[in-house]
């Protein structure tokens, strides 16, 4: 049975939403639509051409309703129809150019609203919304396809997501305890107090605007890289996006100049292991140990960078 207070909390910021898209008013956007006759027009303006049982079944629209709104789009010179070949009860609904420069006028009000609701909103927290909108389709709509990842450089705020990502997955997935968020925010800690940008580096990746992996690259002395922090969230596992890291990581060590790249991990970490051993690092040294409760077996491997396997 879900909590009360969680349906309650969902249909508050369904009414705050409804008010700040200015649903309730009499016309979309202060003009003479609805909004369901905006979203029609918006589907059949992006699509040019849709069957109107298509555009029942996606909408859910009762087809009595749909095709009085059809009827006026046509009186009004925005869609042309013709007979659907595939459904001799429908028809397929194209847009016009006058219909187009509808769409396209209801599009830019559109864009004009939104601007102005984030014109006084910060960087940071305009990026936030994006995930938090995300999230929700993603929540709502598993079959929703993800967007593309991008790598990009890190920024403030970032370092604490890696530790606590990486403490709440390990301790879900291993059973590791504190001191391994302990370890993690050592490092992590001592990454930003010496950040170094010509020698060191530290990677984010990102997918709908969240935080989905990390990698970092920090100076060892004597001519050695350290790859650290290397983390993929669940979600992001099986893309590629470990192996993309990594790279990038191995790429910058070169270009830095370093001559060696090293790294510690434990034998539990298989798949990271895979991307290790298939650019080229060697086991060095492994011993076990429980740092963090169970029993793990600890491993560093090295990478001679002269010898480093890339992507092509």
């Amino acid at each position: 049975m879900t909590d009360i207070a969680m349906l309650d909390a969902v249909r508050g910021f369904n009414r705050f939403y409804t008010n700040k898209l200015g649903l309730l008013a009499k016309g979309y956007l202060d003009t003479d639509y609805t909004l369901t006759e905006a979203r029609i027009l918006y589907e059949i303006g992006a699509r040019k051409r849709l069957s109107a049982t298509e555009l029942n079944r996606e909408l859910g629209l009762d087809p009595a309703y749909l095709s009085r709104i059809l009827k006026k789009f046509r009186e009004a010179g925005f869609i042309e129809s013709e007979p659907d070949p595939a459904d001799g009860r429908s028809q397929i609904l194209i847009v016009t150019d006058r219909g187009q420069a509808e769409f396209e006028m209801l599009g830019e009000l559109s864009r004009r609203q939104i601007a102005a609701d984030l014109d006084n909103v910060e960087d940071t927290r305009r990026q936030a919304l994006i995930g938090a909108m995300n999230t929700i389709r993603a929540t709502l709509d598993p079959s929703m396809p993800a967007g593309p990842a991008i790598i990009r450089p890190h920024r403030i705020g970032d370092i604490g997501w890696i530790i606590e990502a990486q403490a709440k997955a390990y301790a879900a997935e291993y059973g590791w305890n504190e001191k391994f968020e302990g370890m993690v925010a050592e490092v992590a800690g001592k990454f930003l107090t010496n950040f170094n940008p010509e020698r060191e580096r530290c990677w984010i990746a990102e997918r709908d605007g969240q935080r989905v992996g990390s990698i970092v690259a920090a100076d060892g002395g004597d001519g050695i890289a350290k790859l650290r922090l290397l983390y993929l969230a669940p979600e992001a596992r099986g893309l590629g996006l470990g192996r993309t890291l990594v790279e990038e990581c191995i790429r910058f060590s070169k270009t830095a100049g370093y001559r060696q790249l090293s790294l510690w991990t434990n034998d539990v970490l298989t798949a990271a292991i895979h991307i290790y051993r298939k650019a080229g690092f060697r086991l060095v040294f492994e011993e076990k140990h429980a740092m963090f409760g169970p029993e793990c077996n600890g491993q560093t491997w090295v990478l001679d960078l002269s010898e480093a396997r890339l992507s092509a």
